[in-house]
């Protein structure tokens, strides 16, 4: 399984929370791999806690360096590195019982974006084909909005020999009603996902069927979270709920298009971080934002959540 995560700009929470779904997907024992294809700024390390890349790989020599040097031909693959054996954070190198592996695919230290160009499409396509041999899950985070990412892996999955690889694609989005129109764009509007998709030969309705929402930083309007807001302004938020329900149905990206949400919670807010359950027995997490991430995990790969109506 082959899952694009994308976001129409930084701030959505859409790296932590791939990171964190990549993180469920192991422990439940499924191979899984991350791939840092926000090539602009590439900070999966700091996610994972992986000292040796902080700042992403340096990448010396004819073997060495991430996938920036990779897709760029000048390496025959790029560096691996197992999250189990190489974290700094003590529950993630005490590897849990039934875990499978989790290994990350870095990018290059002081890295930047790059254009486009067939054989850069060609060498991202090999390295999915190989991903898909080993992994039961692979997660590209690709960078933001209308990017180069998303053009070299829209034309590496329209190619013949990816066609028997199941590719999903994920739009995170805050919920307010900037960042509703926008993912919808981003989905939808000239140069977006859909659009993009034909020019390389995917079909507009298969790939409009692959792709779901993520809304991140949400509060429940009728949930105990409000309890200390005065009834004005929880009868404030109710409102404004429903009207961003109403324009994400109009744009697009309503409730038969939504994958799942994650609540906001001030652990992901002030670092970014895998949660664990240790996290969540230490009170430092909420339990609803270990659940919110197990659920999207298993709606990745629950064929029934992608059906359409």
């Amino acid at each position: 399984m082959l899952v694009l995560i994308t976001s129409h700009k930084g701030g959505t929470g859409r790296s932590v929370t791939a990171a964190n779904i990549a993180y469920r997907s192991a422990l439940s024992g499924r191979p899984t791999c991350y791939l840092d294809y926000d090539f602009g700024s590439p900070t999966a390390g700091i996610t994972f806690q992986i000292p040796q890349a902080t700042n992403e790989v340096e990448g010396a020599g004819p073997n060495g360096g991430g996938l920036h040097r990779y897709l760029r031909g000048e390496i025959p693959s790029p560096e691996r590195l197992d999250v189990w054996h190489t974290s700094e954070r003590a529950s993630l190198r005490q590897r849990p019982a039934g875990s499978g592996p989790l290994v990350l695919l870095p990018g290059q230290r002081n890295g930047s974006d790059f254009g486009f160009t067939n054989d850069i499409a060609k060498r991202c396509a090999e390295l999915f084909l190989r991903l898909e041999e080993e992994f039961d899950l692979t997660l590209v985070d690709l960078s933001a909005g209308r990017s180069y990412a998303s053009q070299i892996v829209l034309a590496a999955t329209a190619t013949p020999t990816m066609r028997k690889v199941a590719a999903r694609w994920l739009v995170f989005h805050r919920w307010t009603p900037q960042h509703v129109t926008a993912a919808a764009d981003l989905a939808f509007e000239a140069g977006g996902i859909l659009a993009m998709g034909k020019e390389y030969g995917h079909e507009p309705d298969r790939l409009r069927e692959s792709l779901r929402f993520v809304r991140t930083a949400v509060i429940n309007p009728r949930g105990p979270g409000i309890g200390h807001l005065d009834l004005a302004q929880q009868a404030f938020l109710r409102k404004c709920d429903a009207e961003l329900s109403e324009l994400a149905r109009r744009r697009g990206a309503g409730r038969t298009m939504l994958l799942g949400t994650v609540p906001l919670d001030p652990l992901l807010q002030w670092r970014e971080q895998l949660i664990s359950d240790h996290d969540v027995q230490a009170r430092i997490a909420n339990a609803s934002t270990v659940d919110a991430f197990v659920d999207l995990t298993e709606k990745v790969f629950d064929d029934t959540a992608w059906e359409t109506v």
